[in-house]
């Protein structure tokens, strides 16, 4: 390939990172302050990580309301928003309070959906989500469905999607400073939730940020084992965090993605180490693109061709929001980031300027159907399915 034809396919890979930035010239926040209702589940996966109270750190936010079934867990929230008013119910909170912003916040996924559409139904204009986003393909389709009938703006809470270093590494990119993109190896946490849990938990988050970088998805294969031996129906059973059925402690999967760049996923039961793994990678013939979930600096550069063996001394160079090797000039990108600052803000300049969320139901929607794709393709003893999926339903029932 020539360098004009390289810089073009480049060019292509990362155009949606460059036009969808939340950081290139985001237009500023209004004064106006919008009322928010938090919505948790104490035991069925609480508040999230820290959706309930990004809030403090948005002026342009309030809560004024929260809901919670369990007796403490909700005198305990109430406690610490600061006495806020508080519901059991919270469809009684949504139709006597009628927010104008949502946070569903439990971890655990089976609540989303209807919290979603019954934050719609009474008037919400924006909801902010934890991941995962919602359990089938079907509950996404509802849901991208209601948000472009009711013109409510709906962001998922993929932080790492909205880093302002990802847009310097699309800059880079489209300079050919790295070579040629071959591919994306992508990796859960690998923990004693590795496999079909890890997938949906942690994996949900790197498959997020690999169609950020290579597009939508359009196919997928895989192969599921569970201790060592291929999966059967019979390893099926009912997942962990309201997740549904799930199978398998090892995973492995290969995606087709829109800009040509193969995806690849892996996961194994206990093979990680907090230290390694959880994150992907982009191979390029010039070396490796790094990208370390929830750690700072969250890209790093490896030069040298990754599959040319060499005895010359590598060092892994930052990319920071202020370029390659140079020192992160930001001092609140942890706040940024990880208390999920940046997505909140996107998604209120969404509510006042219009377009999508960085990180909207379309976006997430694409992330639940590789899961499903995944768990479609053992059903079908590891062959090529075409994404979206024609079964809408989820993938291990029936």
């Amino acid at each position: 390939m020539n360098r004009r034809a390289f810089l073009a396919t480049s060019a292509a890979l990362i155009q949606p990172l460059v036009n969808k930035s939340a950081f290139a010239q985001a237009p500023e926040l209004s004064a106006k302050r919008h009322r928010v209702a938090v919505l948790g589940h104490t035991g069925h996966g609480n508040y999230g990580h820290g959706l309930d109270s990004v809030w403090r750190l948005i002026p342009q936010t309030e809560v004024v309301a929260l809901a919670d079934p369990d007796t403490a867990g909700r005198a305990a929230a109430k406690a610490k928003l600061g006495g806020v008013a508080d519901y059991a119910d919270y469809t009684v909170l949504l139709r006597e309070v009628q927010p104008d912003i949502v946070a569903v916040c439990p971890r655990h996924v089976h609540e989303h959906h209807a919290m979603i559409v019954a934050a719609i139904a009474a008037g919400a204009r924006g909801i902010y989500v934890e991941k995962p986003f919602v359990r089938t393909p079907a509950e996404a389709d509802d849901v991208r469905r209601l948000c472009r009938e009711k013109g409510v703006k709906l962001a998922v809470a993929h932080r790492n999607r909205y880093h302002p270093a990802l847009p310097v590494l699309a800059d880079l990119l489209a300079s050919g400073a790295f070579g040629s993109p071959l591919e994306i190896r992508a990796r859960g946490k690998e923990d004693q939730r590795g496999g079909g849990l890890d997938l949906w938990v942690l994996g949900s988050h790197v498959l997020n940020l690999g169609t950020y970088l290579a597009g939508a998805p359009l196919a997928c294969s895989a192969a599921i084992f569970e201790q060592g031996r291929p999966a059967t129906d019979a390893d099926i059973h009912e997942g962990d965090e309201g997740l549904g059925p799930l199978l398998g402690d090892e995973i492995h999967a290969r995606f087709e993605m829109e800009r040509g760049l193969p995806l690849f996923f892996d996961s194994k039961k206990n093979a990680g180490a907090r230290t390694t793994g959880f994150g992907l990678q982009l191979l390029c013939t010039g070396g490796i693109i790094d990208l370390h979930i929830d750690t700072e600096p969250l890209i790093q550069w490896l030069a040298g061709n990754p599959f040319k063996p060499t005895t010359d001394l590598r060092q892994w160079t930052p990319i920071t929001s202020a370029g390659l090797g140079k020192p992160e000039p930001l001092k609140s990108i942890g706040e940024f980031v990880a208390k999920h600052v940046g997505p909140v803000k996107d998604m209120l300049r969404t509510m006042e300027h219009g377009g999508e969320p960085l990180c909207g139901p379309e976006a997430a929607g694409d992330t639940v159907e590789m899961i499903h794709g995944v768990f479609t393709s053992y059903k079908r003893g590891g062959a090529r399915v075409a994404l979206p999926l024609e079964s809408r339903l989820h993938a291990l029932k029936g």
